[in-house]
């Protein structure tokens, strides 16, 4: 595993003045957080200031250039990291500590808060290279895509959205909004007259998007379907194996374990009451795949999770903002919910991630000029085995093991070449 990796930066929009930051914590230097400088090589590391809301000391801001420049950067291992892409420039703080004040979608008074920006998600350690493009918390105007070439000559590719992708899935919350009465539409956020972002239904409460109640006749149906005989069976695709469910006393048991019925906010975070995780290694491995089926509302067409991708959002109430975002990425990929990457083993990946052990080039194409055609040109990729550590705070969830499938390389050779040229 190589101790640093380059990643080159493609400007595939319209846009003169996009400018690029990295930030994360350091592997290599005692966790400590960082941003990669403007010279795209070296970190800086800032120090605590003396008051809230300071001014960073340095400008970290990278230049993407012309459309259709690529800029390279070289990053050391960096943990918990993100590619920060803004047209113009964003505004980072810091408060004593140091900790860093990342630009908010959810502040109206942040600074950011009118800027259109976009980001990916990484970490490169001693094991892998993982990255993602995440939609946990919002959809950005700015499209991002992301290509993994790996020393084997393997190639990995989540395509985004289209340029016009914003608009499109504004479209069709607005129509879901006038069928369904729910505030999808609320989710829109707006400036100087253009759709500027979309917020996560998890966050909307921050612009009067109020789902409450919204899953309850769902959840009820799942626990009278499941006290009336019938048997959940959840692969933990973990060392607890398959474990079965049913509803007793009001409870849902699944291999021993007992669920209490969740709320809407609980189905949107992941991360709230029965899905809220601890010492048990069985209830931990259990709760990514039954928050996924709330999620996807698949626990009335499916007993056995989790469940084959055709089961996924056929019912209402859904989580419409999870499933518009799949259908308007160009290859249906990309983190909408916190659990985003369970999947049937061997199944094929939703959460628009990619992950090597040999990492050798990592590019991210911004502005989606040319998603359409890559996501044509790409091949399907090899089936793969998954074994997950999930952590919803974190936003980046999971370690592949991948198998070795001969002749796999040759035939993305000629795809890697477009993609990365």
């Amino acid at each position: 595993m190589p101790n640093s990796l380059t990643i080159a930066l493609k400007n595939d929009s319209d846009h003169n003045n996009l400018h690029a930051y990295v930030t994360g914590i350091a592997i290599q230097n005692g966790g400590r957080r960082c941003l990669l400088r403007a010279d795209g090589r070296t970190l800086y590391y800032p120090e605590s200031p003396p008051s809230i809301g300071s001014p960073l000391a340095e400008d970290c801001a990278i230049p993407l250039g012309h459309p259709g420049n690529t800029t390279r950067i070289t990053i050391p291992q960096i943990a918990g990291g993100r590619i920060w892409i803004a047209e113009g420039k964003l505004t980072f703080l810091l408060n004593p500590g140091p900790a860093l004040v990342e630009p908010s979608v959810l502040n109206p008074s942040d600074p950011n808060a009118a800027v259109n920006f976009a980001f990916a998600e990484f970490t490169l350690n001693n094991d892998q290279l993982y990255a993602n493009i995440s939609y946990v918390d919002l959809v950005p105007r700015l499209p991002v895509a992301i290509t993994l070439l790996q020393a084997s000559g393997a190639v990995q590719h989540v395509a985004g959205m289209a340029p016009n992708g914003l608009d499109r899935l504004a479209q069709d919350l607005e129509a879901q909004s006038r069928q369904d009465r729910r505030p999808w539409d609320k989710l829109i956020v707006r400036h100087e007259q253009r759709n500027l972002r979309i917020l996560n239904a998890t966050h909307g409460n921050a612009v009067g998007a109020n789902f409450d109640g919204y899953f309850e006749p769902h959840i009820e149906e799942v626990w009278h379907k499941y006290r009336s005989g019938a048997r959940m069976r959840i692969n933990t695709q973990a060392g607890p194996g398959v474990v079965e469910g049913h509803v007793q006393h009001d409870k849902l048991i699944i291999g021993g374990e007992p669920f209490d019925k969740p709320n809407t906010a609980d189905v949107l975070g992941c991360n709230s009451g029965p899905f809220t995780t601890g010492s048990s290694a069985t209830r931990n491995a259990i709760i990514p795949r039954l928050a996924a089926a709330f999620v996807r509302s698949t626990l009335l067409d499916a007993e056995d999770q989790p469940s084959d991708p055709r089961t996924f959002y056929r019912r209402d109430p859904t989580n419409h903002y999870a499933r518009l975002v799949h259908v308007h990425n160009l290859d249906g990929k990309g983190y909408a919910f916190a659990y985003d990457d369970v999947q049937l083993d061997g199944g094929e990946d939703q959460s628009g991630k990619v992950n090597a052990g040999d990492p050798s080039l990592l590019t991210v194409t911004v502005g989606g000029k040319s998603a359409a055609s890559l996501a044509r040109k790409a091949p399907a990729p090899p089936p793969q085995q998954q074994q997950y550590m999930h952590s919803p705070a974190q936003g980046q969830h999971g370690t592949p093991q991948q198998r070795e499938h001969h002749g796999v390389a040759d035939k993305l050779k000629g795809f890697a070449e477009r993609v990365l040229k």
